[in-house]
């Protein structure tokens, strides 16, 4: 990943930012220009909790390119309090303890290593609440 499009995202990257649709108040994680739901025009920035609760969820044992170092480690849907869903990895929590309905919370975490010179990428996780 390129320095200058990480420093671009760096709020989505340590929380959850998107947006609330003025017409119809639906709130749209991640942020786009028009509402899935009345499919009008929605800016307006908004900030996401961070809580919810796990949707559903797998263990990947067999990670993709760049990610094998941190296998095995579980990957939920969450359903965060305000509605959108959101896919993310579980952290600080053992994979025979995950169920569904479990409440999380956001955290920041690492979420790899990038390139050769080895910058850390952070970017949010949920754990237990």
């Amino acid at each position: 990943m390129e320095v200058a499009r990480f420093w671009r995202t760096n709020k989505q990257r340590y929380q959850l930012v998107g947006e609330e649709c003025p017409h119809c108040k639906g709130k749209i994680f991640p942020p786009r220009d028009i509402c899935p739901t009345c499919d009008k025009e929605a800016k307006v920035p908004y900030v996401f909790s961070g809580k919810g609760e796990v949707f559903s969820f797998s263990t990947l044992h067999q990670a993709p390119a760049g990610f094998e170092r941190y296998a095995p480690y579980t990957v939920a849907l969450v359903k965060l309090s305000e509605g959108p869903m959101v896919t993310a990895q579980l952290t600080d929590v053992d994979a025979n303890d995950v169920k569904i309905g479990m409440p999380v919370e956001m955290v920041t975490r690492v979420l790899r290593e990038d390139g050769e010179r080895g910058m850390l990428v952070y970017g949010y996780k949920f754990r237990p609440a």
